[in-house]
């Protein structure tokens, strides 16, 4: 089967994963969201090479390589550029969706790298350098 060459919000949803409304109120607001094509019915059609560079670019985060033995802040892990900011980990650590610290010397909660690599494999949009 050959893959379509335009798509509408139901179908990027599908394709992505997400649901509609992310691709309508979110995705398409984007500055750097393609431009239309065309209409199919009520929905407006976009290219789907297009909308595939804008997901790989916007969406999906690339895989960072961190030193697996070095202890890393949750500022430090968002200096090297995981995608996603300190103040979330800290905030999906209080929600039980970031592992628990493996040090906590002087009050710091610091993880391994290989702990944050691991735990950046579980998050939703998050695809390895080789794929």
């Amino acid at each position: 089967m050959v893959a379509p060459q335009r798509m509408i919000a139901p179908e990027i949803a599908e394709t992505y994963g997400v649901n509609q409304h992310t691709v309508r109120a979110t995705w398409t607001q984007h500055p750097e969201w393609p431009a239309p094509t065309g209409k199919r019915g009520r929905y407006k059609e976009y290219d789907a090479e297009d909308v595939a560079a804008f997901v790989r670019e916007h969406v999906q985060r690339q895989a960072v390589e961190l030193e697996p033995e070095r202890l890393y802040t949750a500022q430090d892990l968002e200096a090297a550029g995981i995608g996603i900011k300190a103040g979330t980990i800290r905030a999906d650590l209080t929600r039980g969706r970031w592992p628990e610290p493996d040090d906590t010397e002087h009050g710091t909660n610091r993880w391994y790298g290989r702990t944050a690599m691991k735990a950046m494999i579980g998050r939703r949009s998050y695809r390895r350098n080789d794929e």
